[in-house]
């Protein structure tokens, strides 16, 4: 099946669904260091163009003849660790739902922040998926329980043409770990500590950590550990034992592979490791998609005998 990746940022999204046994054709986005680090990675087309030109994009998806759209419009106007105030980065989740529906793809696959269910941006975005014959599956997934070192909590939205709404929901449901992964179940002791700090978004709050526990989710910043950090109870031990972790290392636990290497200055590196979705998470739903067109298929296949 053919895809195009929309926002692409460094390419979680599409090397997750590339891992699952999609055919990447297109990817878009406006970020110069985002495309620049997608191309040294990928073979296919990544285009710059602005994902608000909705006509635009349109007319530059359409030769590409996908099945499916995929992409993670800009959070951080719905997250928790943003203001929470809708603007113009809001718009792009409707942009996106426009895209598609003017497209109109077999499927499509978009990812956000857990909060985009309490913006006033999201009902509305689906009807327009629901206006234009899609039916959706919502699911908020937490990536440690597909694959991920990592407690990240994300929205799902996941449309097939003329089907009915939840239609994948008991493929995902029935694919999730049973408990949580560690940093430890997943790299062991690469890292080569046992505790690494991270910046609380207050004192009062913990941040040394255990790699046997999933991590914190990772963020767009990275900021070394500050004088005025004193220790918490809760931390796992003291401070003097901790350190922070390279954007490398983050990378790991986005779950990117170790071939994949981030370029540019520390800031862009922070802010494409970050921002990306990680790369199992990815995966986990594709395959579970894919698995779902495969049975459909076979499905259709059967009653045509």
């Amino acid at each position: 099946m053919r895809v195009v990746d929309l926002f692409s940022g460094a390419g979680g999204l599409s090397l997750g669904f590339q891992q699952a046994g999609f055919n990447l054709v297109l990817a878009v986005d406006n970020w110069d260091a985002a495309l620049t680090q997608y191309r040294k990675y990928f073979k296919h087309d990544a285009l710059k163009h602005d994902l608000h030109d909705v006509a635009g994009v349109v007319n530059l998806i359409k030769p590409y003849k996908p099945d499916i759209i995929i992409g993670g419009p800009p959070c951080q106007d719905f997250s928790e660790a943003g203001s929470r105030k809708e603007g113009a980065r809001a718009q792009l989740t409707s942009d996106f739902a426009s895209i598609v529906s003017q497209c109109q793809t077999d499927y499509f696959v978009m990812e956000n922040v857990a909060n985009i269910r309490k913006s006033k941006a999201f009902p509305e975005v689906l009807a327009n998926f629901k206006k234009a014959g899609y039916g959706v599956t919502q699911r908020v997934l937490d990536a440690a329980f597909c694959g991920v070192p990592q407690t990240r909590k994300r929205m799902f939205v996941i449309g097939a043409q003329g089907e009915k709404d939840d239609f994948l929901g008991d493929e995902l449901d029935g694919a999730l770990a049973k408990k949580p992964m560690s940093i430890y179940d997943y790299l062991g002791d690469s890292l080569g500590t046992e505790y690494y700090f991270r910046v609380p978004t207050n004192y009062t709050r913990r941040a040394v950590f255990s790699i046997h526990e999933p991590s914190m989710t990772i963020r767009a910043v990275d900021r070394p550990i500050p004088s005025g950090y004193k220790g918490n109870a809760n931390d796992s031990a003291p401070l003097s034992e901790a350190r922070c972790l390279t954007p490398k290392e983050r990378s790991y636990i986005q779950t990117f592979p170790k071939g994949f290497k981030f370029s540019g200055c520390k800031t862009d590196q922070n802010q494409m490791i970050g921002n990306a979705v990680p790369v199992n998470l990815a995966k986990f739903v594709g395959a579970a998609l894919l698995r779902y067109v495969h049975a459909k298929v076979k499905g259709e296949n059967n009653a045509s005998r």
